[in-house]
Formats: C-alpha cells, structure tokens, sequence
C-alpha cells in the first residue's frame, strides 16, 4: 500500500527507511542500505526526495529533562478577553523558556500550552509572573502531568 500525500508518494521502502530513522536518527545510512537491501546511495536520493517533500522536516537529538532538574509537566488552559489578543499572547508566550508548545484550540480556551518546569514553585512562578500578567490573558487552568503514559511520533 502506497501513502499518497500532494506531493509524495512513499512506498514500502521509503517506510522500511523512516521507520529505522524514527527507531534511532542516528542508525549509519549503510546499515539501513543492508537491512533494505538496496544501495547507500539510492537511500541518500531516497532521504533527499523525502525531505524535499516536507515530510522529513530534519533531526534532532533529544534531551531527557528531568537530568537537568525539570520535573514537573504542566498544561495550561488560557482564556483571552478578545480573540484579536491572540498573536500579542502568543508572541509573549514565545518569549518564555519553559513554554514547550501552544496550540490554538476550539473550546473553553483560547490557547492551550504544555510547559515544563523544575518543581511545583516554579511552574506557580511561571503563571503568576509570566504567563498571567500577559495583556489579553484573563485567566488560566493549569493541569499538571502525574506521569507521560504514551510518547511516540505517527506511524509509518
């Protein structure tokens, strides 16, 4: 089965290959070549189509968090008095370090946020300081995350 997407047709493959980088981003391109049975070189054009695509949007390394003392995950609900406070909110939530993502969602709340924080002072720090005294915010709703239950990318 082919997944066709506007511009980008992969097959078993592309899959065979995505699926090894997703495993380990930093499997060598000659072991992947032997486990697919096809050359290093047809992998490199292979690589090369998909992100041109846009489907491979790069790689990067991940850094386990809580090695450096950030323990405590944290969704935030945010409420703005007017929707057109949306991109001033956003550009002061981009400002702040701890803010991993922000969503604009349908619903109760205008944005919502995950942030991570040292401990629980410090997620409190973040709201009342940072997050709360932004124009437009009127209030917010934290969760926080006893525990990451599931973690994965799409599958392929």
């Amino acid at each position: 089965m082919k997944i066709v997407n506007q511009n980008i047709q992969i097959d078993g493959i592309d899959k065979k290959i995505l699926r090894a980088l997703m495993e380990d981003a930093r499997t060598p391109i000659l072991e992947i070549a032997r486990g697919v049975g096809i050359s290093g070189a047809a992998i490199h054009q292979r690589l090369r189509k998909l992100e041109k695509s846009g489907l491979i949007s790069g790689s990067k390394f991940v850094i386990n968090p809580k090695v450096l003392g950030y323990t405590t995950m944290a969704f935030i609900g945010i409420y703005l008095d007017k929707a057109i406070s949306n991109p001033e909110a956003v550009k002061q939530l981009q400002k702040i370090p701890e803010v991993l993502e922000c969503h604009y969602t349908t619903g109760n709340w205008s944005i919502f946020c995950k942030i991570l924080c040292k401990d629980n002072e410090h997620l409190m720090h973040v709201l009342n300081r940072d997050i709360q005294s932004i124009t437009g915010v009127s209030r917010t709703e934290t969760f926080i995350s006893l525990n990451q239950q599931i973690d994965r990318q799409i599958k392929i």
